[in-house]
């Protein structure tokens, strides 16, 4: 899969659950309704909305930096056509250097942080089926963020639960 396609944008208007982030340890919002391997699946209505809108989630902390946390997002846009992975980051990394990901031992490539909120900065791709695949078969991802240029910072996501929890997204 070539980065370019990785870095895939999402429309303007699926927005639902980016403000799902407290600074207060990144912790999701939403009920949670189901809970499957690792993956937890939270569902809210946003305001605006006349449906529930439902996502994977996932907090994960670096195990050497208990600082540096990330929330992992994975949802169906509110018109089922698109597929997001959405990646809340600490402040205070590195923006240019963008978020990298690894499945087990492939490379996937890196996407670039959209927006910094209060809470974290956003890093957001489209997810195509080869990427979502990948994810479902897969062990461990491992997202790299930067805090210097030389020095980046693996942490690792169990893919555990993540196929039949996407499986299940409404």
């Amino acid at each position: 899969m070539s980065v370019s396609r990785w870095f895939g944008r999402a429309a303007a208007a699926v927005l639902a659950l980016l403000g799902a982030v407290y600074a207060d340890g990144a912790q999701a919002q939403g009920m949670v309704k189901n809970t499957f391997g690792d993956w937890q699946m939270r569902c809210e209505t946003p305001a605006g909305a006349t449906s529930e809108q439902c996502a994977l989630v996932q907090n994960v902390a670096a195990e050497d930096r208990p600082n540096v946390t990330l929330v992992i997002i994975v949802l169906k846009t509110a018109d089922a056509k698109s597929r997001l992975l959405r990646v809340v980051a600490p402040l205070g990394i590195l923006l240019p250097s963008g978020l990298g990901l690894k499945i087990d031992q492939t490379d996937i490539g890196r996407a670039g942080f959209v927006r910094c909120l209060s809470t974290g900065c956003v890093a957001e791709v489209v997810m195509e089926e080869n990427l979502v695949n990948q994810m479902k078969t897969g062990q461990t991802a491992t997202f790299i963020v930067f805090q210097t240029p030389e020095e980046g910072i693996g942490i690792p996501v169990s893919l555990n639960g993540f196929g039949a929890g996407f499986d299940a997204l409404p």
